[in-house]
Parts: C-alpha cells; structure tokens; sequence
C-alpha cells in the first residue's frame, strides 16, 4: 500500500480506517515514539508499512493495543507476558484465561512480597528501639546497629 510522504510541517489527518504515522500516534497516545519503536520490536506492535520517507504507520487499532500494554503493565505485567497474550489475540482467540491464571500468579508473588515487607519491618523496629544499646561500642565500627543486625 502507497500512501504519500506528509509534506513538512504539515499535519496529516487521520481516520480510523486510514494508517497513522508514528508521530501521530506517539500524540494521540501520550507514548514517546521510542517506546513506540521499542514495543514494535518487540512484536508488541506491528506496523501496516511505511511511507516514501520511511516513517512507520500503523493500523486503527494501535490505539487499543497501546492502552492494553500500559494497563497490563500498571497491573505488574511484564511485556513478555503482554506480548504473549497479545499473540493469543492476534490468533483471533481471547487472552483471558491465561491473564486470569497470571493475575493469580502476581497475587500469590505479592503475597510472598508483603510476608518478606512484615519480617523486614520488625527487624527494623526491633534495630531502631534497641539502636541505643548498640551506638557506644568499639571505635572501628562503622556503624553497630548495622553491623549486628541479624540477616535474615
């Protein structure tokens, strides 16, 4: 498909059916091109060709697939895992039971995280309300109240 560079500074319209370039895209997404480029080398995204002067242009549906990937990501996703489910989808099949069976996996790893956070918060209580007994010792130390914590 031919579709004519853009003339310098001039904007080009877009339409849902009419491919967008890059730099539209990046505006009307709030996306850095980079990360637009990046995501497209990873095989987040796909560009529908490229113009004379060699920009990228992308389909209608760039806009869906942008919003999918940062809200996968604000929910803990990494972009293999979205790039996963996105390849089930562009097979024409739903992602959903494999992001409901990682979504459970990220629950159980918070879980662990937050059981680690609470040990880590009592040995810092238990540093900081006996750091008074520990600060007069030996001159060669740093700093006691680190040097004799316990490591868990």
């Amino acid at each position: 498909m031919f579709t004519p560079a853009p003339v310098p500074g001039s904007t080009p319209a877009s339409t849902p059916s009419q491919p967008k370039l890059i730099g539209t895209v990046a505006k009307e997404s709030g996306i850095p091109i980079k990360t637009i480029r990046y995501y497209e080398d990873l095989g987040l995204l796909r560009a529908v060709g490229r113009t004379e002067g060699g920009y990228r242009l992308f389909g209608a549906d760039v806009g869906d697939r942008l919003n999918f990937i940062k809200r996968a990501q604000s929910l803990g996703l990494t972009l293999a895992e979205i790039r996963e489910f996105l390849t089930i989808h562009d097979q024409g099949n739903k992602p959903c039971t494999q992001v409901t069976l990682k979504l459970q996996d990220k629950l159980l790893e918070i879980d662990r995280q937050i059981q680690q956070l609470r040990i880590l918060k009592q040995e810092l209580e238990e540093l900081t309300n006996t750091a008074h007994l520990l600060s007069n010792t030996t001159e060669s130390s740093i700093c006691p109240i680190i040097e004799h914590a316990s490591i868990a």
